[in-house]
């Protein structure tokens, strides 16, 4: 059965082991976790449930869930929501980020687990509209967007900026 579980310390041991797996930066999705220590997860998972609550947040940052893709007992992706947008986020990357496995790859958990976010967001998203943005090299989770209504708004040289309805 595939679950989106919102970051929890019961979790925190896989939580772990999955976060500290994905690279530095990988086609635009930035992890500071990456190769990070369990203990010194165990303080970052509290600091990323209170900053879903609102609470120690960053100068200029806004309140950001931090869910987890669940295929059985196995984690294969990570979703983040950023509840409303500041100005750099207008621009920048939006609502939501998003990274799967790559052994996970190609099997329709993007799209899984987009949909189940976008489920869970829609009422509690302020703008109009939910704010993404890929990276033009990135056509599969272009297609993972589209897939769940997501439509090019704009563009630059290395992006794309994509709209889904509320």
């Amino acid at each position: 059965m595939i679950l989106l579980k919102p970051a929890d310390l019961d979790d925190a041991e896989k939580e772990w082991l999955f976060q500290r797996s994905i690279p530095a930066d990988e086609n635009g999705f930035i992890n500071q976790y990456h190769g990070i220590g369990r203990e010194e997860f165990t303080g970052a998972l509290e600091t990323m449930i209170a900053q879903s609550q609102g609470r120690c947040l960053p100068e200029g940052y806004v309140p950001q869930t931090v869910y987890y893709l669940w295929d059985g007992d196995t984690i294969v992706g990570t979703f983040h929501f950023r509840h409303y947008l500041c100005p750099s986020l207008v621009e920048g990357s939006g609502h939501i980020g998003y990274y799967i496995a790559p052994q996970f790859r190609g099997r329709g958990y993007g799209t899984k687990g987009l949909r189940l976010l976008l489920d869970e967001i829609r009422q509690a998203v302020p703008e109009d509209e939910i704010y993404l943005r890929v990276n033009k090299d990135n056509s599969a989770s272009l297609r993972v967007m589209e897939n769940c209504g997501g439509r090019i708004h704009h563009q630059d040289s290395t992006k794309y900026f994509i709209r889904i309805p509320k």
